[in-house]
């Protein structure tokens, strides 16, 4: 800019000195300083204006005294300086568009469950070993897509933001209902969350989306160490979604404490909030509300850093909290047409969890009463329920080969479930022995150990079957 500055102040004197007529060139040595003065005057002010961002007008400053004919010059220069010492106005950026916030996401998961041994056969009437959670575990074998997620989400403005998840590894039966059918879409979520708050840490959640009951069943199963969720917590909420609305409010204190669990790779549960209160239909994911009642839904979940305790717990936290539900459900029948009596479906659950740093222990139990078939009647009864599980993990990051993380879990369970037809009582008593392998974020591989003993979920089926599986799993995230 000086030497802009210098070149506009040489031009003005050129000016100056050339367009002055004869008789002005015989003016007193006095009056010629009194022009350069004040064309001084005016450069002085056309460097503040500049310095100002004001130097797009021209700045004509004169004392009184000086000359008309030196006004001219001094309008020159000023006219004359470089355009590009003028800086041009700086635009302000344009709001993105609602659409311009929105992400795309998602994951696939691959599966091949093998037989070691075991009843992966029995004759008619008898319990064959089953799954609730993966449809693979049969005497046919082979490969699986256990899960393909494409999740679309993102803020539609301060207060709103969406949530749109679909699965295209559903399977459903032909018409004739003898043989599945595999890769069909299916609605998972579909809500917008409203925040009532700046700081987001109070929001109403519309539409559907996941049940706030039990720790496991909240958190994603892309996130989650196992391959299927246990029996017990999961007989609460099938699928784990129902269509309705639900609060959560998470304190600064504890998302504060999440973020940090979360930047060092822990697999939390998802931030569901520390408190939640929600009002479902109570008849399961895509399936159309049959009564008036609705299901009441609550849950809450503390972290406690356990830094105060000495160096050994440097960095550790342990969480713990509950859940609660009150419901009426009319199960499906195996006539094809839904139950007319509303059976009551009512639990309560305490979950506990050590993150692993690097050893961690995570447990859930529940307790409470829901439909089952009973055999002597052959009809549908309200019944008591119980179960949970035990897991234990061990968490290994490395620089070389990627995060590793073994872990066992035992699982336990003694009641209906409400999801299939008939509400077949379970009897599950499982371990499970595994290693998952992260070498990148992008890829994971999960080889499990299960020794497994069910009750198949069929009212028609009696007994237990037993078996040995080998389990593997490769999941890709996107």
């Amino acid at each position: 800019m000086t030497l802009r500055l210098r070149l506009a102040t040489g031009t003005a004197l050129a000016l100056l000195m050339t367009s002055m007529p004869q008789g002005a060139q015989a003016q007193s040595n006095v009056d010629l300083q009194r022009q350069i003065d004040a064309l001084k005057a005016q450069v002085e002010a056309l460097t503040a204006a500049l310095s100002a961002g004001k130097g797009a007008q021209p700045v004509a400053v004169a004392p009184a005294s000086t000359p008309a004919s030196a006004s001219t010059p001094v309008a020159l220069a000023a006219a004359t300086a470089p355009p590009s010492a003028i800086p041009a106005s700086t635009a302000a950026p344009k709001a993105k568009a609602w659409y311009e916030k929105l992400s795309l996401r998602g994951y696939t998961q691959m599966r091949y469950n093998g037989f070691l041994s075991g009843d992966d056969t029995a004759p008619a009437g008898v319990s064959r070993l089953r799954s609730v959670h993966d449809s693979a575990i049969s005497d046919r074998g082979g490969f699986s897509l256990r899960r393909v997620r494409l999740v679309l989400q993102g803020d539609v403005s301060d207060r709103v933001s969406l949530y749109l998840q679909s699965d295209f590894a559903t399977a459903v039966n032909n018409q004739a209902g003898s043989e599945r059918r595999e890769g069909f879409a299916q609605l998972r979520d579909a809500y917008a969350d409203v925040f009532l708050d700046k700081d987001k840490s109070l929001r109403l959640r519309f539409g559907q989306s996941k049940v706030p009951y039990g720790w496991e069943n909240m958190q994603s199963s892309s996130n989650r160490l196992t391959l299927d969720r246990s029996d017990a917590i999961n007989s609460a909420v099938p699928s784990e979604r129902d269509l309705g609305v639900v609060g959560y409010y998470t304190p600064p204190s504890v998302e504060k404490i999440w973020d940090r669990l979360g930047h060092d790779g822990q697999k939390l549960f998802g931030n569901y909030g520390a408190f939640g209160v929600g009002v479902f239909n109570g008849q399961g994911t895509n399936r159309t509300e049959q009564n008036r009642g609705l299901m009441k839904v609550a849950f809450a979940t503390w972290p406690f850093e356990l830094d105060g305790l000495g160096g050994a717990f440097a960095g550790q936290v342990v969480e713990i909290g509950g859940s609660a539900m009150l419901n009426k459900v009319q199960p499906e029948l195996r006539s094809g047409a839904v139950s007319e009596i509303a059976y009551d479906d009512n639990r309560v659950g305490l979950h506990a969890m050590l993150y692993p740093q690097p050893f961690g222990i995570q447990a859930e139990w529940n307790w409470g009463k829901g439909p089952e078939y009973d055999r002597d009647s052959l009809s549908i009864q309200t019944k008591k329920l119980n179960g949970g599980y035990v897991q234990m993990m061990y968490r290994l990051p490395t620089d070389s080969v990627g995060a590793l993380m073994p872990y066992g879990r035992w699982q336990h369970y003694r009641g209906g479930w409400k999801a299939s037809t008939s509400a077949p009582r379970l009897e599950t008593d499982e371990f499970e022995l595994g290693v998952e392998w992260q070498p990148w974020k992008a890829f994971e591989v999960t080889v499990a150990y299960a020794r497994m003993k069910r009750a198949e979920a069929d009212e028609r089926r009696t007994g237990r079957a037993e078996g040995d599986l080998i389990r593997t799993q490769v999941q890709w995230n996107y």
